[in-house]
């Protein structure tokens, strides 16, 4: 699975401002800029895990290796794990406002 490209962000100009006005202000900046990227690009489970599954089916069709397929098998175990533990805690937040 080499030779897969990652999209590059890039903050705007709008965004840069925004951090150094923080900055100004004395407040952190360590994760401001990886927080303005990351806004827009937030990914659900489901687009994940359907994303994975897909993964799945195309290494199926072209022979990838066992451990390379049961590594991605991996990732859907834990995206369903996270999913589960996700709804579990909306299931508690809605019953305690009740």
């Amino acid at each position: 699975m080499s030779g897969v490209k990652r999209k590059r962000n890039v903050l705007n100009v709008k965004q840069k401002l925004e951090i150094f006005q923080n900055l100004d202000n004395g407040e952190s900046a360590s994760t401001d800029a990886e927080d303005v990227l990351n806004e827009g690009n937030t990914i659900s489970h489901s687009a994940a895990l359907q994303s994975v599954e897909t993964l799945l089916d195309y290494m199926g069709q072209r022979g990838f290796d066992y451990g390379d397929i049961t590594a991605v098998r991996k990732m859907c175990v834990d995206i369903r794990q996270e999913m589960n533990k996700q709804q579990k805690q909306r299931r508690i937040t809605d019953f305690l406002k009740q």
